[in-house]
């Protein structure tokens, strides 16, 4: 007998789902017209529209590892964007840059780093709920 889980007993954070943006048409309207916060580890930008979620896109170029390093660093960033989505602000397009330096970041404690500087980037531009910002 193996467990099953039960997704109606899960709490709505861990259910939470950021839907992702694919096309490169969107992804070039995020850059050039969204707004845009930046640190050592991450770029991000943000556009408003007229969409009743917020939408997600990860870009990881070759400077940042080799592609095990670029993929962990993608996962890393979409389950700290799927565990803030019930604080994320709806209508916003966000594209997260990954920067080098957060491929060099080691395994323990990678977690903690990348959700903190995504933290710090999104409340600077104003995309976290004060619920949000206040807790991890």
């Amino acid at each position: 007998m193996y467990f099953q889980l039960n997704p109606t007993s899960l709490k709505p954070a861990c259910r939470a789902f950021v839907p992702p943006i694919r096309k490169t048409k969107e992804f070039k309207a995020v850059y050039s017209n969204g707004s845009q916060a930046v640190n050592a580890y991450f770029f991000v930008y943000a556009l408003a529209t007229n969409n009743a979620t917020a939408r997600l896109g990860v870009t990881v170029s070759k400077k940042v590892g080799k592609a095990v390093v670029r993929n962990r660093v993608k996962r890393l960033v979409k389950e700290c964007c799927r565990l803030k989505a019930t604080h994320i602000a709806k209508g916003f397009d966000i594209v997260v840059v990954a920067r080098p330096a957060v491929g060099a970041l080691p395994k323990e404690g990678s977690y903690a780093k990348v959700n903190k500087a995504l933290k710090s980037l999104l409340g600077r531009l104003r995309l976290l709920t004060a619920r949000a910002a206040v807790s991890g």
